[in-house]
């Protein structure tokens, strides 16, 4: 029996083994790369909101303790709350029992990481002209994750030391022209379309970042075009759009349609509107 010579392994040629190491090297770069946005996102998404959590309890509690306090010492005139503080809770009733946030005074970056922010310089709550909140959409607590899923009279309440001011989302734009109440749902009492100035403002609309307008007292019209008495009580609520990217802006707005003054000898009392879903 001949047995065959087998000769020894060719080498690849110098070409062919630099593409295969550019190749390894990039799909490893590849690897290393999602890896580390797979952290970021986890770190954005969930991280951040055990972070928000802590400091929203904090804040809620020391607004509490101003409220009672206030309620032991009652003041005609008591001062805007500082930058960054609680003053305000704010619920939106159609995404469960449980979806209340602390609003604070402020809409700077660490405002914002700790809940949603009242535009400096808008109206307070219940008051005439566009009482206006931002919110995050993702991570931080993400109070306005939903808020593209808010339909036409969904209730937005707001509960302040002395009031419950209930404001509903305005028709959208498709509604508008054959507006009727959605049907005669009581939910929508109170709602429909403004006349002009407001003519123009819809429940729920997008917007370029740079549009700062829509938290004017009447959204989109020089402030000085509408006295005070004049204007409405609106409230507006911003969020970046879509989700993950600051590309635009999402706006709702609503309308006050009740106020219930809050009763010391019943502290335990809530407005009807927080139970509907």
């Amino acid at each position: 029996m001949v047995s065959s010579v087998q000769s020894p392994p060719q080498s690849p040629p110098p070409e062919r083994s630099r593409v295969h190491a550019v190749i390894r090297v990039v799909g490893e770069l590849m690897i290393t790369v999602g890896l580390v946005l797979l952290l970021f996102v986890f770190y954005v998404v969930y991280v951040t909101d055990l972070f928000t959590a802590r400091d929203q309890a904090s804040a809620t509690g020391r607004m509490h303790d101003r409220w009672q306090a206030r309620q032991l010492h009652p003041i005609a005139e008591p001062p805007p709350p500082a930058h960054g503080a609680g003053f305000a809770q704010l619920y939106l009733p159609t995404f469960g029992p449980d979806f209340d946030f602390t609003v604070l005074e402020g809409t700077d970056l660490k405002t914002l990481a700790r809940g949603p922010g009242h535009y400096a310089g808008t109206a307070w709550p219940g008051e005439q002209g566009n009482f206006s909140v931002a919110g995050h959409r993702i991570g931080r607590g993400a109070p306005f994750n939903e808020l593209d899923e808010l339909p036409s009279c969904a209730p937005i309440v707001v509960e302040t030391a002395t009031h419950w001011y209930v404001y509903r989302v305005l028709p959208m734009g498709d509604e508008v022209a054959s507006w009727n109440g959605r049907g005669g749902d009581p939910r929508c009492q109170g709602v429909a379309p403004i006349p002009a100035p407001y003519d123009h403002v819809v429940g729920r609309h997008v917007v370029r970042p740079a549009q700062g307008e829509v938290i004017f007292p009447v959204p989109g019209v020089d402030p000085a075009a509408v006295p005070r008495e004049q204007q409405t009580r609106l409230i507006t609520l911003t969020t970046c759009n879509p989700e993950f990217s600051a590309r635009e802006r999402l706006i709702v707005h609503g309308v006050l349609t009740k106020q219930y003054p809050k009763v010391a000898e019943r502290p335990d009392l809530r407005p009807p509107e927080l139970e509907e879903r």
